[in-house]
């Protein structure tokens, strides 16, 4: 596969990821969360800000792949 089709594919993912991932944790927070202390709230959205990065950085190893030869 070119380098720019994979980059071009992983950018689509990475913002497909970004928003599915967004919408979830945020329905997650307000379905499960609403009666919880200040504390749990700030553990929960930190979590989950930075959870999203490892699929993210699966995706960019991906696309940074040289192309075969």
């Amino acid at each position: 596969m070119p380098v720019r089709l994979r980059k071009l594919i992983g950018t689509i993912l990475i913002i497909i990821l970004v928003i599915t991932y967004a919408l979830a944790a945020v329905t997650f927070a307000s379905l499960l969360l609403g009666a919880s202390p200040w504390w749990v709230h700030l553990l929960y959205f930190f979590f989950t800000g930075l959870l999203w990065i490892l699929p993210a950085m699966l995706i960019i190893k991906w696309m940074e792949k040289p192309a075969k030869r």
